[in-house]
């Protein structure tokens, strides 16, 4: 299996249901997106309360998601916090019969197409050469486990390629683009 640098890989349950709150996860994904913030700023971009982005940020920090970054400080009171990965990583099968696992994989699907519907609701208000770039995969093919896990790595690796490079300064416009990838077992 690839191994990523600077990946969080979850093995406990604490951790789990820490990343699987909704509002936790979003505050994930602005701190890897918008690098570090303090809980003001981040209570203006989710429109929630600054006592309840401070709750959830330390149940973050408590699981080792986030960290202070005290460096960025310009008092003793403010307090800004960084994510502590680039990326975070947990399979199912490392909690058999956990019912934290099992609300965790439908909270994460459920973010996922949230996301996806979002987009759907919003793409005329974004220009057509953007509509044009985004794209839908989807399809079926038999394959060995050996070779789903192959196909996991892949897509990993590239995926981090982009994820973990600092952004190019060229003039190009770049925006945080959501990109999910998940193999099922069924049948057509």
């Amino acid at each position: 299996m690839a191994r990523e640098e600077n990946v969080r890989e979850i093995r406990d349950s604490k951790a789990l249901a820490a990343i699987a709150h909704p509002l936790r996860h979003r505050l994930l994904d602005l701190l890897h997106l918008d690098g570090p913030a303090t809980a003001s700023l981040l209570a203006e971009k989710t429109g929630q309360a600054v006592g309840n982005i401070s709750h959830h940020l330390k149940v973050l920090a408590a699981s080792e998601l986030i960290e202070e970054a005290p460096e960025l400080a310009r008092d003793r009171r403010e307090r800004w916090w960084r994510r502590t990965s680039s990326a975070i990583k947990w399979g199912a099968q490392d909690f058999p019969d956990d019912p934290i696992a099992e609300a965790a994989e439908v909270l994460t699907l459920d973010h996922q197409h949230a996301v996806a519907r979002q987009w759907l609701a919003q793409r005329e208000t974004y220009s057509r050469e953007w509509r044009g770039a985004l794209f839908s995969i989807d399809g079926w093919t038999r394959l060995s486990v050996a070779e789903l896990e192959e196909l996991n790595d892949r897509i990993v690796t590239m995926l981090a390629g982009y994820r973990d490079r600092p952004p190019p300064d060229d003039g190009v416009e770049r925006r945080p683009v959501f990109f999910a990838a998940r193999a099922s077992l069924g049948q057509p």
